[in-house]
């Protein structure tokens, strides 16, 4: 026996215990068939002198130190109980403080806890592993657990113990993976690290993958914060949500960057121009409610450490990133914005992560995050590495999150980066730099699993929530439920339609006419999934130009150029996001380093292209047309897709109730066409309810001419009756029937 006690002993002083607490904290010590004894044994490498404290009698005694190796000892000969104590460590300087013994505490985290992490079940293991403040058997201080299963030794380092990892050696829960230490004394606020030995020996620092709050970077340690104490003042947007037919509903989304959408102006002494999360929303609500959006997405607000990622490079999955504020700053953000009827949309990347020394890279030593083999384990075109989905663990880290950010800060939906990255193994790889599936496939089984995993759980805890894919690939059933066989989406981004109408808008309108399938071709599939179409931050940079710069032409026609690209866009079927900046005209693309140019909006064209986009929102809220059969052929017909030799396009969007319903005529180059005349379905008059070319748009259409347009009883386009129109240039005209019985 007292040689594993010598043992255990050497074990913690040379820091490669993986239990501490057998050993240190009172144990009752059988001697040699005698009656028991109460000892107490506490590691305290840079103390001078350490005295245990009964609590219940007050009275001291000073502990014995063994060989001057910090390991110090007192036996109670007269004593077989366990009782309250306490130690009063006085240090080499001679300063002194009085603190509970970390290694006297039983325990949190319970076997049925590790067991439902370890199959992958634990859908709330963030309220177990990271730092948690609490008060643990009447004792005030911190809980940290971390899964690190490959380590030899884990230790908690932080100001508290000057980041000597001998002082608070943690204890590995069983065959779990799972370390825990509860800290007396810590509190909010304290920077922390783990210190881990890995399996050869080696000294790695980690951040917590589980802390809710990390150092601004460069710094990279992790933060203790409580994220419990914020009063929610969103009821009434949470209840309501679960009500929503998110299929059914307007959606226009103001994709953005918190840190560049408004900024400070001048850099702080860091060179930073982010504001706060709370003057972010002060400035941002006010704007999306003026402009008629319905919800904004946010590039990642997930701790990450450089800037130029945009945030898609992830080490802190649980933080917000402190650039812009703490916790319950970012919890404002999303409570102001619910209590104005705006939903709000995360980019989250589970996909991969970043190789930073102290991220999720080679986390315990080994290959715990990601796949040991690189050709399954790394991203060769964005260098990062690879989750490995098939891993019961990190398939659990990732679910948790998601269901993480929907309770802590009410999020209303995720949009899944780079999802064709994961569901293809050989994704952006040459031949010899993966490896196939099972079935000698190029489908990543795994991830798709994982996927369907996550969509099932989020779904199954949250109602009204939005998961949106961006997914450039054919995968079929993308939006179809699991049990169908599909992934669990609940929309999915446009992506062929994207970059078919940005490749078109990007000619010269004289060849148009011979790409004119490139703006119909969508309607070809645009049903058979839930779609978003998107004009996103990817395509205003990495020299693609920004949206108006994309247009051909001279001052005023790249405005009616990008009017025209924005009017068919709105009517075309799907759901809408445009990102920060295109809904005025920036000239110049993203650039992350500064500010929007809203100086621009002192220039009239900009100004009045805002209102134009302020007006199809609005057009777009008010009209079921646009919306409520939005994901259905019942909701779409060609009036005529086939005029390329004028590239023309015309069509009728509908509602459920044959009321509601609009007709788009989209005139995608400069010449004016006079007398042109598309089918209509009754004989009724029709009212121009918007039109891309008013003056108060940047056109030169009088915003006062009329507006009222009869049938002509002459069939056209398989219609008994016709509308004859001039269309102006770069013109998008949108008319309602007007019902006698409405």
């Amino acid at each position: 026996m007292r040689k594993i006690y010598a043992e255990t002993a050497t074990s913690i002083i040379n820091g490669e215990c993986k239990d501490p607490h057998s050993y240190l904290g009172m144990h009752l010590l059988g001697v040699e068939g005698k009656n028991l004894q109460t000892v107490v044994r506490a590691f305290q490498p840079t103390a001078k002198m350490v005295e245990l404290v009964d609590v219940s009698a007050g009275t001291s005694f000073p502990m014995k130190m063994e060989c001057g190796n910090g390991m110090f000892e007192i036996i109670f000969p007269d004593r077989c109980d366990i009782f309250e104590y306490q130690l009063k460590i006085t240090d080499l300087s001679g300063n002194s403080f009085i603190t509970h013994d970390p290694y006297s505490f039983w325990p949190v985290i319970s076997e049925f806890d590790t067991h439902l992490f370890n199959q992958g079940n634990h859908h709330r293991i963030y309220e177990k592993l990271g730092a948690h403040v609490m008060t643990h058997n009447n004792v005030n201080g911190t809980l940290f657990a971390v899964w690190a299963p490959c380590a030899k030794r884990v230790s908690v380092v932080g100001d508290f113990n000057q980041w000597d990892g001998r002082r608070h050696q943690m204890r590995e829960l069983g065959s779990s993976g799972i370390w825990e230490l509860f800290i007396p004394l810590t509190s909010e606020g304290d920077l922390y690290k783990y210190e881990i030995m890995t399996p050869d020996g080696s000294l790695i620092f980690k951040a917590d993958p589980y802390a809710y709050y990390a150092e601004k970077r460069p710094a990279t340690a992790s933060i203790v914060m409580n994220i419990d104490n914020y009063s929610w003042g969103d009821t009434q947007w949470m209840a309501q949500r679960e009500e929503n037919d998110v299929f059914n509903c307007p959606m226009s989304i103001y994709e953005l960057h918190p840190g560049t959408w408004s900024t400070s102006g001048e850099p702080d002494e860091n060179g930073d121009i982010y504001l706060n999360y709370r003057v972010i929303a002060d400035r941002l609500v006010p704007y999306i409610k003026y402009m008629g959006y319905t919800h904004i997405e946010l590039l990642p607000v997930a701790e990450h450490p450089y800037d130029g990622s945009w945030g898609y490079q992830v080490t802190g999955y649980y933080a917000v990133t402190s650039r812009y504020g703490k916790p319950e700053d970012f919890m404002y953000f999303v409570d102001k914005c619910h209590q104005n009827d705006i939903g709000v949309l995360l980019d989250w990347v589970p996909a991969h992560f970043p190789k930073d020394a102290h991220g999720l890279a080679r986390f315990d030593g080994t290959a715990l995050y990601e796949h040991e083999d690189p050709r399954q384990g790394e991203h060769p075109e964005w260098g990062t590495l690879v989750f490995n989905h098939g891993r019961n663990e990190v398939r659990n880290f990732l679910i948790s999150n998601a269901v993480f950010w929907f309770e802590k800060y009410h999020i209303d939906g995720l949009r899944v980066d780079a999802v064709a990255s994961m569901i293809y193994l050989d994704y952006a790889k040459k031949p010899g730099q993966w490896i196939p599936n099972k079935y000698g496939g190029n489908l990543n089984l795994e991830a798709a699993d994982f996927l369907k995993q996550l969509n099932t759980t989020v779904f199954g805890y949250f109602k009204g929530i939005i998961m949106v894919a961006e997914e450039s690939s054919s995968w079929p059933m993308i939006t179809k439920p699991p049990y169908m066989g599909g992934l669990g989406f609940t929309f999915k981004w446009n992506m062929g339609w994207m970059n078919d109408f940005l490749k078109y808008i990007n000619m010269d309108p004289i060849y148009r006419k011979y790409h004119h399938h490139l703006i119909t071709f969508s309607l070809m599939y645009a049903f058979t999934e839930n779609y978003i179409l998107v004009l996103s931050h990817d395509e205003v940079v990495h020299g693609k130009y920004s949206m108006l710069s994309k247009q051909p032409g001279d001052y005023w026609q790249k405005f009616a150029g990008l009017r025209a690209t924005y009017g068919y866009t709105y009517g075309h079927p799907g759901k809408k996001l445009l990102f920060m900046g295109g809904e005025y005209g920036q000239f110049i693309e993203w650039n992350d380093k500064k500010g929007l140019d809203w100086h621009l909006l002192d220039y009239e064209m900009h100004k009045k292209l805002q209102t134009y986009v302020k007006d199809l929102n609005t057009l777009y809220r008010e009209s079921k047309a646009l919306y409520e059969v939005d994901l259905s052929y019942d909701g779409f017909e060609w009036i005529d897709c086939n005029d390329n030799d004028h590239s023309v396009v015309s069509f009728i969007r509908k509602g459920r109730d044959y009321h509601d319903m609009l007709i788009f005529v989209c005139n995608f180059t400069p010449a004016v066409n006079y007398n042109y005349c598309i089918g209509v379905p009754f004989d009724l008059e029709y009212e121009l309810v918007m039109n891309s070319n008013y003056e108060k748009y940047g056109g030169y259409d009088p915003d006062d001419s009329n507006k009222i347009y009869t049938a002509i009883s002459d069939s056209l386009h398989g219609r008994p009756f016709k509308l004859c129109l001039t269309i102006p240039s770069f013109g998008v005209l949108i008319f309602k029937p007007i019902f006698k019985d409405s």
